[in-house]
């Protein structure tokens, strides 16, 4: 509840990075567990390549792999062109990695607690006349 009321400051653990999984890498990991990099890479056999952005948050993505129907990053598969390039294969951001996270103030529990203080007497009173 404080991290709700407050808006709390979330940092990676032992000063590490949080990864962030995008739409593209899916929900779960193997074993319907969180999804991390690791189980990602797990998951799909496929390795995944640290792109550093100067503005912006830094990126793990895969490289030459198509989307299926569900806008996950598919195995390699499918057509090649005459050229031998495989075709829908693109580089697709999976994770975006933040040194920390400003959570939001999702909820103001004083506001609460002040309304229902002002309410209570009203209350107490409709109740001991009726």
């Amino acid at each position: 509840m404080h991290a709700f009321d407050g808006g709390v400051l979330i940092r990676g653990k032992d000063g590490l990075w949080l990864a962030i999984p995008l739409p593209a890498a899916g929900i779960t990991g193997l074993g319907r567990q969180r999804i991390t990099p690791w189980r990602w890479e797990q998951r799909t056999g496929m390795r995944l390549r640290f792109v550093y952005r100067r503005n912006g948050p830094s990126l793990l993505v895969v490289d030459d792999v198509p989307l299926n129907s569900r806008g996950l990053a598919a195995a390699k598969g499918g057509r090649r062109r005459r050229d031998g390039i495989l075709t829908g294969a693109q580089t697709v951001p999976e994770f975006l990695r933040l040194r920390q996270v400003k959570m939001p103030k999702k909820l103001d529990l004083d506001r609460l607690a002040r309304e229902a203080t002002a309410r209570l007497p009203g209350a107490i009173l409709g109740a001991w006349k009726g």
